[in-house]
């Protein structure tokens, strides 16, 4: 056995992520709001002992109705609901910065990892477009350094906010009659640019300290902002040549921000389309791509291009007059990664749609379970990635079939757990020490 294990997450999305996965004739087109759906997901996912599931959200409806099942669940309320449901698997949800509080936020985080035993994650996210903003009350998004110097603010008082309680503050002493230790409390008393928190949080600091912090922006501020926090990051990466080059540079930048980096574990996200034979999953992918409503998939990529619709030829290329990754105040890195593929390969815009419906820009890969694994192994192997996001095409087919054919070959090379080995926090699962609490002294060995 491999002393260096993967580490698998599955992100879960409604019928799964290619667009027109809710077409299909195995699919529910309302398994979005479907507690039931999400909870055989999870189940899957643990049995095939992923380290954890993950949950994307927004402030936002995304989509156009008319494309494809639109709203969510909030999610960590339904991760609450999951935590009943699982016994071991990691619990992760995204969370803005832009649009939350950080007492509120780090209160709902806080109880889900009491709640879960030890297996809440936030992924932490800094929400573009003007859609989001216009909800809550602003005239247009903030800039894009803007919303990362809240992120960092936001974060820090978080910390401050789970830190407020000692572990041991909690003294129960029924005969004397005191429950807590006063001078174990510390309020953050926080009064910064973005943010003025007096108080301490109303919960106690939870199993893990706090929860697991996960990061998916891969923009120059959202690489800093990853060396200074992140313990797990998301990441997009079409090519392996890429993505060991995104490795390494967010590795360096840990090490040089103070940190181990070991102790932050990149996992680019993979789209993958199983089948018995190369054939058969080329049919399935196939299938997927014939019903691709392109009218969608047109306004969708203008308004990540920022183009002005019906501006894009669906048999052309992308424009060439296309502003630089530096002019854009959205997302950034997603942006270049679109622009990129399409420049690289020469792709016209039509089929520039098909390889975003599957993954949005995530690498999709359609092989039989031997390909897969092979794919996932020289990744592993070569310092492209620590494990991978896993995003089934399709739910729960596409879930079903990497859990039943896929793992088993990993396990077989040695390169994932065959079973979880008793109850462990998110925090465990992914190699990562416990936080120690910044306002107790660690004493020095001697």
């Amino acid at each position: 056995m491999s002393a260096r294990q993967l580490h698998l997450n599955a992100f879960l999305m409604n019928t799964g992520h290619h667009e027109a996965s809710w077409r299909l004739p195995e699919s529910d087109p309302h398994a979005h709001v479907d507690l039931a759906h999400y909870a055989r997901l999870a189940r899957t996912a643990e049995r095939g002992t992923f380290d954890s599931l993950f949950l994307a959200d927004g402030p936002v409806l995304f989509n156009d109705v008319g494309q494809r099942p639109s709203g969510s669940l909030e999610p960590v309320t339904l991760l609450t609901a999951l935590a009943v449901a699982t016994e071991h698997i990691g619990l992760i949800a995204t969370a803005s910065t832009s649009y939350n509080s950080p007492y509120n936020l780090a209160r709902r985080f806080a109880s889900l990892d009491h709640i879960s035993g030890g297996r809440a994650g936030w992924n932490i996210v800094t929400t573009a477009g003007a859609e989001a903003a216009r909800n809550f009350g602003l005239d247009g998004e903030p800039a894009h350094a803007e919303r990362y110097a809240r992120a960092e603010e936001f974060v820090d008082v978080a910390l401050k906010l789970w830190d407020s309680w000692e572990d041991d503050l909690v003294v129960a002493d029924k005969a004397a009659g005191v429950w807590g230790d006063g001078t174990r409390l510390h309020p953050p008393r926080h009064a910064g640019r973005f943010f003025r928190v007096e108080g301490a949080l109303n919960v106690p600091r939870s199993p893990q300290g706090y929860p697991l912090l996960v990061q998916a922006g891969s923009s120059q501020d959202g690489k800093r902002f990853a060396a200074r926090y992140a313990e797990a990051v998301f990441t997009a990466q079409q090519t392996l040549d890429g993505a060991r080059s995104f490795y390494a540079d967010l590795k360096a930048r840990a090490e040089a921000a103070g940190r181990n980096p070991d102790h932050l574990k990149v996992l680019p996200g993979i789209v993958p389309v199983v089948g018995s034979t190369e054939a058969e999953a080329r049919h399935h992918e196939r299938v997927l791509e014939e019903h691709i409503v392109h009218e969608h998939g047109v306004r969708r990529l203008e308004h990540l291009l920022h183009r002005p619709p019906g501006t894009l030829r669906l048999d052309g290329p992308l424009p060439d007059d296309l502003p630089p990754e530096d002019a854009v105040e959205g997302a950034k890195s997603r942006y270049t990664l679109v622009v990129e593929l399409a420049r690289r390969e020469r792709l016209t815009v039509r089929q520039l749609i098909g390889r975003l419906g599957g993954g949005r820009g995530h690498l999709t890969f359609a092989g039989t379970p031997e390909q897969v694994a092979d794919t996932v192994e020289e990744w592993f192997r070569s310092g492209a990635a620590d494990g991978f996001n896993i995003m089934p095409a399709v739910l729960p087919s596409g879930l079903d079939a990497f859990v039943d054919h896929v793992v088993p070959l990993l396990r077989a090379r040695g390169l994932l757990r065959a079973e979880y080995g008793g109850r462990r926090t998110l925090r465990e699962r992914y190699g990562l020490p416990r936080p120690a609490n910044q306002h107790v002294t660690v004493p020095a060995l001697v």
